[in-house]
Order: C-alpha cells, then structure tokens, then sequence
C-alpha cells in the first residue's frame, strides 16, 4: 500500500503555491482594441508594462511572466475571445500547476458604476459570459474574480452595442487614473491573500 502511494505521490503534478495566475478578459483582434468589454486585456497591459514586462504569444492566449517580491507572477491575456475564455484558462493553470485560490480573474461589469472595484471569491457569472465558460471548463465558480464597474448607460435591446464600443472621452480620462487601482489589488492580493484585499477594496 506504501509503495502506491508512493507512486502517486511521485507522479502527480505537484502545485507551486508561490505562482500566481491573473487573468483579462476580451477580445483579440484590433476592432476590440480600447472597447469597454477589454477592460481585462487594459487592465493587464497596464500591469505588465509597469513591471516592465512583455507579453509572448503563447498557447490559447498572449503571456507576460515576471516576478514581485518572490512571488512568479502570470499574466494571461486568452485569444479565445471572451464567451471561450475558460479553455485558455484552465490550459494554463494545469501547464503551471497553479493552486485555484492563487487564480484572479479580472471582467469589466456592467452591473457596478463606472470605476468600481469588487472582489469575490465565488458567486454566479451575473450574465458574464466570460465568467459562465470559466465556471464550465473549471467545474466551479468558487476562483477569485475582480470585477471594475463600466457602467450600464445603454438602451434596452443595445448591451452588446454598449460592450464592443469604444470608451468615451471622458471615460478614458477617468480611466487612466483609475486602472492603477486594479495592479494595486493584484499586488495586496498576491502578497497578503484574498481577505485581506476584499477588506482593503471592497469598502
């Protein structure tokens, strides 16, 4: 009996709990660039070039690997396009054998005034459809999400228009202030864990 659980114990994958892997989600694609529905893909390009890294076209999406204060952080933009996002992620996290409570997934939502910042460590898709692959391809919807409010000023019928469409003026201005706060949740998330962080941003 000892000497099965040896083998077990020898060839499964083992976990490295000292690696992170943070999601954006959106679009690939040019006509996607700088769209509401990007903020994931925003949010981690501003990420990557303050830690002065570079994203790799890599498999099931572009990857930027750097590492802050000895935690190996990845940054993973998929180009499954947003409803396939969970092909991409479940990919990488088996390829790095990463720990699911080390997993952030960062979504723009319409359902939280434009800027705002919400952590949860599970819950429903709340009609994310870059939420709802993650929680089939994982088989669970308990994983860390960051959730930055865009705002919901769009007529009945005209989500999807409001989505795919370019920020306004005054909406990118605010941005570039604001996308800061999501690289600040990351760093508190990866150096202190996820309570801490939903008590740091979430009041």
């Amino acid at each position: 009996m000892k000497w099965i659980e040896f083998l077990v114990s020898k060839f499964k994958p083992s976990i490295d709990l000292n690696k992170y892997l943070i999601v954006g989600i959106g679009n690939i694609g040019i006509n996607y660039f700088k769209t509401r529905h990007n903020l994931g893909f925003e949010a981690l390009d501003f990420i990557s070039d303050h830690f002065e890294s570079k994203f790799e076209k890599k498999r099931l999406g572009e990857v930027s690997k750097f590492t802050f204060k000895g935690k190996k952080i990845i940054l993973l933009k998929p180009n499954t396009y947003v409803n396939l996002s969970g092909k991409s992620v479940r990919y990488w996290l088996n390829k790095e054998k990463i720990n699911i409570e080390n997993l952030m997934v960062v979504i723009d939502d319409i359902n939280l005034p434009f800027g705002t910042i919400r952590i949860r460590t599970k819950g429903s898709d709340g009609g994310h459809n870059g939420l709802k692959n993650i929680n089939e391809f994982l088989d669970t919807s308990s994983y860390n999400r960051l959730r930055f409010g865009i705002g919901s000023n769009f007529m009945k019928k005209s989500q999807s228009d409001y989505l795919l469409s370019k920020w306004s003026k005054d909406e990118s201005s605010r941005l570039s202030k604001l996308i800061p706060n999501v690289k600040d949740v990351i760093c508190t998330f990866v150096l202190s864990g996820v309570d801490l962080t939903m008590a740091k941003y979430n009041s």
